[in-house]
């Protein structure tokens, strides 16, 4: 056998960083593959000044020497010398993280193509049936994957054959379209606290208060809900009629711009994740997103021929910042 062909087993770090969380395990990888992922440990950005500082936190909890190779996504886009993230207040400098971290391979992704790979990854008991037709995802084509979290990510997987490819994008930032009259002035009230009203302004977890305080205005209604958390507690769990509102509201919107994406994608499926998704299951498929995803006038027919899932896996995101780094080094 040609020593190249050789496959070898080997033990890496997977981080994965959001706007509020940094969440670190290990991972083995072969062949191009996850083998397995070990139980995560979750850090709160706010508490460590650096990603180098959190990175030996997690070196201390696990109490041994950390791997030299990783897999790292980082929620914002991998362009530059120096990357800022949207919603922590974390820098990162690429050209430094090999020294800094003690490192002699890794593989920097963004935290939405990181949950690219995973769908292509993960196996079909991780991705759940939401609506459209209940089939396999297709084995070609495109794939289109939002998730609504601190803020909304967007990513675009390509299915060629055995490979695969993971587009990573900012598509939570494209503007918000209003669809009917209430969304008309939801839009008109954001334009008042922001220079520009991205999507994630209203499909996201902060989103979620924007709505329940427009609509609350809007209906001359009080305001009683202010801690965002509880907000969403409440809303889930049906405990006020505004903030259950707001939480349509949210659902609604969250269908058109997923339908918008994947028309721009060119996609064959959808799959819906982020830190907010699998929370919002049972919600998504009891409220109007299906039938707002399809809602694409002529295109109609071919938007209801779409399967829309939820990805279930618990940590998405660093599953897929190891299978970025087992693709890449496969």
């Amino acid at each position: 056998m040609d020593a190249k062909d050789v496959s070898i087993m080997k033990e890496i770090v997977a981080v994965d960083i959001g706007g509020t969380h940094a969440r670190f395990a290990l991972a083995e990888v072969e062949d191009g593959k996850v083998l397995s992922l070990a139980e995560e440990t979750t850090l709160r950005c706010a508490e460590h000044a650096s990603f180098a500082l959190a990175w030996e936190a997690f070196g201390r909890r696990l109490g041994r020497p950390l791997p030299r190779e990783a897999g790292i996504a980082v929620a914002c886009p991998i362009q530059g010398e120096v990357l800022k993230m949207t919603n922590n207040p974390w820098i990162i400098q690429p050209g430094q993280l090999a020294s800094r971290l003690h490192l002699d391979h890794f593989v920097l992704v963004n935290d939405f193509g990181a949950v690219g790979h995973a769908v292509a990854q993960v196996g079909p008991e991780h991705l759940k049936h939401l609506c459209g037709p209940d089939r396999a995802m297709p084995s070609s084509g495109a794939t289109t994957i939002v998730g609504p979290g601190t803020g909304l990510g967007a990513a675009c997987l390509l299915r060629r054959g055995s490979r695969y490819f993971v587009m990573e994008t900012e598509g939570g930032h494209i503007d918000f379209p209003p669809v009917d009259e209430l969304e008309d002035k939801i839009l008109s009230a954001l334009r008042k606290r922001f220079r520009r009203v991205s999507a994630e302004r209203v499909v996201s977890g902060p989103g979620l208060s924007n709505l329940y305080e427009i609509i609350a205005d809007i209906q001359s209604l009080p305001i009683t809900v202010r801690d965002n958390r509880q907000l969403w507690t409440m809303a889930l769990e049906r405990r006020d009629t505004l903030a259950e509102a707001a939480l349509e509201r949210f659902c609604l919107s969250l269908g058109s711009i997923a339908g918008d994406l994947a028309l721009a994608h060119g996609a064959h499926s959808v799959v819906i994740a982020g830190g907010l998704g699998l929370r919002l299951a049972d919600q998504l498929a009891n409220s109007g997103f299906a039938e707002r995803f399809v809602a694409k006038g002529r295109f109609e027919a071919m938007m209801t021929d779409m399967p829309v899932k939820i990805i279930t896996h618990p940590q998405p995101g660093l599953f897929g910042a190891a299978a970025a780094y087992a693709e890449a080094h496969s």
